[in-house]
């Protein structure tokens, strides 16, 4: 292995690690000062003045956001979050309209967005408002983060509907943000702590907690931790149309922990600031391919995921900025000893390391035009204990400039985008290097004289260069990938309306129609081995769609309420490449047909969720022949909460079952997925 010491410029992982328990050694003497000092907090308190702005803000602002929105916008919050059945931001997406979560079985599968049949390296995923990279694979595994310490989850088609963002946000075809927990202080108090603890199917034990605490009246800070075990046994029907048997999926065991500091504040300027320290390891077993018998298997990985960030944002004027800084050092280790390399059983170490800068800048010309500027730079480095490897490292520079009018009714966007992308090698032929130029236009209109009614249209051009195990996880050579380019076109109309004096309170629908046009797709082809695949692109890809998606509110009397939503997705995706052998033919598995529907009741102290999964027919292989061939499935999740008071205390039981029916599915062949199921949890809010 070329490089065994991996730092940068001396950096070593161990000392975010140091620099982690340090900071959280220091700000607990701060904690229990806080606690038992005497402090007198009247109505004026500027810090609770700012938590009760922003609550207000948060309930005017999701409708808007969502009416406004030149871009499809979905959204999952707060009292949403909690009552899904779900374990993981994986669980929840899958509730939104366009989405296909690719699910290989079990907790410790691993779980990846697909939005619009774009592809999950087509999708950004940001945390507290900074990009999650991985130029290893280009994927985040949902399944890794928690709702426990999640706040919000928005998924915007095309990108975020403000041009004030990262340059990231206008590089990727469709975007999720995800939101940590903000502290909120009421009646004084100077800290908040939330445990929950979990059980259930799968042998499955995970607790969590979240303390909040009031350093100054301007800062304050979170420490949010969580730990995972389960066997992840469970049973699954096998079949092939002959014959029927019943198994016991024995390898999806996993062990993890997660740790997250965070540190928020405002200063005397009113600027923003906040760092935050995230580390997240596991031990885990990988759930194998169903097929010839073969039942068990012996493949294990292990993963070390670290990263520091911090954001800074201030007004002078006209005048915005934006700042964030990140540094992520991932670890990730696959053992298979069923494979025998050139050094021996197969045991593939790989590190990555991250820089990534970013700035943005905002110039408000006058109360109709806003103009931006946005550069970023990331800096990926890859470290392999791989035959040949080309120990690989990629410098990306983006560059947007983009303006924004808001003329009375209609507010049009626009932007281009800037991608240099430069790779270097140390062994092996040179790479080619990348410089795009890619145009997005976006434009929302109130036709009438009521606000609950807009139209909205975008056009976006955006390309994804081939990711480094795409170009250089490779046993011989490095391969020859180009770069995928896409055009998408959406048009669509939002409508919310409110009601006073009325059992309806709240009633909302936005639906759009698509085309998505994917020009040198990437796919992976097995080779003469699991281990080596293929990597090359094919020709053209069409997508056909509709997405509807519609929710209500209802007040019957002062303690009965109930909320309804369904999501309805049609998608065609076709290989349009003339010179295919599968020309016309849809491309694997994305479902003609995808329906969700949630509903939940609550009256006094009870609450029960429903929720309604339907995947429709699709095929696992771009032939579009009976054998591959996937039936439509469904599942039914249920659960009821109770919550309570206890001393002060918010106390909060559910009961859960998912997959009610005990039907037996597939998301990925021959990956068979859980039947029925049960979790429990414990919830002490105070």
């Amino acid at each position: 292995m070329r490089r065994n010491n991996f730092t940068i410029k001396g950096i070593n992982p161990c000392f975010f690690t140091f620099l982690a328990i340090s900071w959280l050694g220091g700000i607990m003497p701060l904690n229990l000062k806080a606690q038992t000092d005497t402090v007198k907090l009247s109505r004026k308190d500027s810090l609770n003045k700012i938590n009760e702005l922003k609550e207000v803000q948060i309930r005017t602002i999701k409708i808007t956001r969502r009416q406004t929105s030149s871009t499809p916008l979905q959204i999952l919050s707060g009292a949403e979050l909690e009552k899904l059945n779900s374990l993981s931001v994986a669980d929840a997406v899958r509730f939104f309209s366009g989405v296909q979560l690719k699910d290989y079985g079990g907790i410790g599968g691993l779980k990846t967005i697909n939005v619009r049949s774009m592809g999950s390296n087509h999708t950004a995923v940001f945390y507290d408002g900074v990009h999650l990279g991985n130029a290893q694979n280009g994927q985040v595994d949902l399944g890794k983060f928690s709702l426990d310490n999640i706040e919000e989850i928005e998924l915007y088609n095309g990108q975020k509907s403000t041009i004030f963002q990262p340059a990231k946000g206008f590089a990727s075809a469709s975007s999720l943000y995800l939101k940590s927990r903000q502290p909120s202080f009421e009646d004084g108090r100077t800290n908040r702590f939330k445990g929950v603890f979990k059980t259930g199917s799968f042998g499955l034990v995970n607790p969590s907690l979240l303390l909040q605490s009031k350093i100054t009246d301007h800062t304050y800070s979170s420490v949010s931790a969580e730990f995972k075990n389960a066997n992840g046994r469970y049973k699954f029907r096998s079949t092939n149309g002959s014959w029927d048997t019943t198994g016991v999926r024995t390898d999806g065991d996993i062990q993890s922990m997660r740790l997250e500091l965070g540190l928020n504040g405002i200063l005397r300027d009113s600027s923003k600031w906040s760092v935050k320290l995230y580390g997240y390891n596991d031990n885990q077993g990988l759930p194998g391919a169903i097929v010839a018998n073969v039942w068990h298997f012996s493949q294990r990985q292990w993963n070390r995921n670290l990263f520091a960030q911090s954001t800074y944002e201030k007004n002078i004027g006209k005048y915005s900025l934006m700042a964030a800084a990140k540094y992520a050092n991932d670890y990730q280790r696959y053992l298979n000893p069923d494979i025998v390399s050139v050094d021996g059983l197969l045991d593939n170490r790989v590190h990555q390391q991250e820089i990534y800068l970013s700035l943005a800048n905002k110039f408000k010309v006058n109360n109709f035009w806003d103009l931006v500027w946005s550069a970023d730079y990331q800096m990926n480095d890859m470290n392999g204990n791989l035959y040949r490897f080309a120990y690989p490292r990629r410098h990306t520079v983006l560059n947007a400039l983009a303006t924004q009018f808001h003329f009375g009714k209609v507010d049009i966007q626009a932007n281009v985008l800037s991608t240099l992308v430069y790779d270097k090698v140390e062994t092996g032929p040179l790479p080619d290097n990348h410089n795009e130029l890619t145009p997005t236009v976006m434009v929302s209109w109130q036709p009438f004289g009521q606000k609950e009614f807009r139209i909205r249209s975008f056009y976006k051009s955006i390309f994804r260069m081939p990711t480094l195990n795409d170009l250089y996880f490779t046993f011989y050579q490095p391969r020859s990938i180009k770069p995928e380019y896409t055009k998408q076109y959406d048009l669509g109309f939002t409508y919310i309306k409110g009601y006073e004096n009325q059992a309806l309170t709240q009633f909302s629908i936005q639906a759009d129609v698509y085309y998505n046009k994917v020009k040198d797709k990437i796919v992976a082809v097995p080779g003469t081995s699991q281990a080596i695949w293929t990597m090359m692109n094919l020709g053209l890809v069409g997508i056909k769609g509709l997405d509807v998606n519609m929710q209500s509110a209802w007040q019957l009397n002062k303690d009965f309420s109930l909320n309804a939503g369904l999501n309805y997705t049609y998608q065609q995706a076709l290989d349009i490449d003339k010179a295919s052998r599968t020309y016309r033919d849809r491309i694997p598995y994305i479902p003609l047909h995808n329906i969700s529907i949630l509903a939940s009741a609550s009256y006094q102290k009870f609450s029960m969720n429903y929720s309604y999964l339907y995947t429709g027919e699709r095929y696992d292989q771009s032939a579009n022949i009976p054998v591959n061939y996937i039936q439509p499935f469904y599942t039914h999740d249920m659960a009821i909460h109770y919550n309570t008071m206890l001393h002060k205390r918010k106390i909060r039981l559910t009961a859960e079952v998912n997959n009610l029916l005990n039907q037996p599915f597939e998301v990925v062949t021959n990956y068979p997925m859980p039947g029925r199921s049960y979790r429990f949890s414990l919830t002490y809010d105070y």
